[in-house]
């Protein structure tokens, strides 16, 4: 049993709120999180695909009005939307925390009915795939890597597993979860489009050249990227702004959450195949960056920042209105800046940046830039 980072936060919120939501993709751990927590009081659990389960409510309000002393548990509550508006009236009669807790394996942009009913009453946590300080020892920064960081497979020894259960992954939210979730696009061009993006991933997203691959239009081709956003299939980084008069990148980047599925689809099975790719570099920044976000609060701000001149920094954190960490990642063990990020610096005054790379020394490069490793950046981010 890996204890997940999450679980601290999960328990301060299950004590505080009447409605806890935990959101992330599917088989990255939301159901054995839940099912493992010590509530203060009983709780039933019903998963929403499931058919007995759903026939206990045929009368919702009847049901939940005889467990006024559980805690709730409703697992892919993205398939009984309806269900909020019900939760909503339940919690504003009997206001007391750890009413409901619900699984959802979708934003709650995609969650319907859920910003509107539950505001204020719901208190929303992300779950990501494993990240290096929940697995320890048990497995190295490099398998993590390679193999991705959803719970089953990662903890595979098997290739062939790994392989045939991202197939299936894969397969299954292009076949079924999309569409459910009310994506409009033909599985086989969903398909396309995945493969496409994985292609370009870590790099500014050009909608207009998709689009034209496609033969799609553009505003659709938008659509179809922002359900994979919201399935946590992908993720957007959005380009930092500020007041400098400079000529800024102002497109998003986008990389995938999980390098097992970026792996996948990139045809990448082993350590060879992956050192041997063109995208080894922005596979490995992409890894890096989520690794990151998994120890970050949920209000922490995210970025990157370049303008066409070339001045750059991969990723900034801001917390409470000031800079957290800025960190510039390289895949080398004796990395070297270029100009443009001690420009990219001044721009942004960043007064401390990291040099990220994937050994474990730390020291000082100059005096105001110091090089880390991964763990090191992760345990002082979440303390």
């Amino acid at each position: 049993m890996i204890k997940r980072i999450i679980a601290s936060e999960f328990s301060f919120s299950v004590k505080n709120f009447p409605v806890t939501g935990l959101i992330g993709p599917r088989q990255v751990g939301k159901t054995t999180l839940v099912k493992s927590f010590s509530y203060e009081k009983p709780y039933i659990y019903l998963d929403l695909e499931r058919f007995s389960d759903l026939n206990k409510l045929n009368d919702p309000e009847l049901y939940f009005g005889s467990l006024p002393d559980h805690t709730i548990i409703l697992d892919e509550i993205q398939h009984k939307p309806e269900l909020f508006a019900l939760i909503r009236s339940l919690v504003d009669e009997h206001r007391s925390p750890g009413r409901f807790v619900i699984l959802g394996s979708a934003s709650p942009e995609l969650l319907k009915q859920s910003s509107e009913s539950l505001a204020g009453r719901i208190n929303y946590l992300e779950i990501y795939p494993l990240n290096l300080l929940e697995v320890g020892g048990d497995i190295t920064l490099e398998t993590l890597w390679l193999n991705g960081g959803f719970p089953e497979p990662a903890l595979q020894q098997n290739r062939r597993f790994r392989q045939t259960w991202y197939r299936n992954f894969v397969n299954s939210y292009l076949q079924r979860d999309l569409p459910a979730l009310g994506l409009p696009a033909d599985p086989s061009v969903s398909r396309q489009l995945l493969m496409m993006l994985a292609s370009i991933n870590g790099a500014t997203v050009n909608h207009s050249m998709l689009a034209k691959s496609l033969g799609l239009s553009m505003p659709t081709v938008k659509t179809y990227v922002k359900f994979f956003v919201n399935a946590f299939l992908i993720t957007e980084l959005p380009p930092y702004y500020s007041n400098v008069k400079k000529r800024l990148v102002k497109s998003p980047k986008l990389y995938f959450r999980d390098n097992g599925m970026l792996h996948y689809l990139l045809g990448i099975s082993d350590r060879d195949g992956l050192f041997g790719n063109i995208a080894v570099g922005t596979s490995w920044e992409s890894f890096v960056l989520h690794q990151v976000k998994s120890v970050l609060r949920s209000d922490d701000e995210i970025y990157f920042y370049r303008t066409q001149d070339g001045a750059e920094i991969d990723l900034l954190v801001k917390r409470e209105n000031r800079w957290l960490a800025a960190v510039e990642i390289k895949l080398s063990l004796s990395p070297k800046l270029k100009k443009g990020t001690y420009i990219a610096m001044k721009d942004l005054g960043i007064k401390k940046l990291y040099v990220l790379t994937p050994g474990q020394d730390r020291y000082m490069y100059e005096q105001d830039i110091e090089v880390i490793g991964l763990m090191d950046l992760m345990r002082m981010l979440h303390a």
